[in-house]
């Protein structure tokens, strides 16, 4: 299965936008493992998911050609 994935601010230095193939992972919690093993920069800074433009709160599924946002933290104002 692939995904595309965009990435925000610091997260961007090491992680490209890109569309990778995720062939066993079908959710965000496998997701972030699979991420964390590619990019293992990801484990030393907290980040946020973004699914199909969906701020991720619970572990999602993820379907084929889903787009996915690895955001660093954000405050509004």
């Amino acid at each position: 299965m692939e995904i595309e994935i965009i990435s925000f601010g610091k997260i961007a230095e090491f992680v490209s936008n890109q569309k990778i193939d995720i062939a066993e992972t079908t959710d965000t919690d496998n997701l972030k493992i699979h991420l964390e093993t590619l990019f293992p920069e990801l484990k030393a800074i907290k980040y946020k998911f973004a699914l199909n433009n969906q701020l991720v709160q619970a572990n999602s599924a993820i379907e084929q050609n889903d787009i996915l946002a690895i955001m660093p933290p954000f405050s509004g104002g």
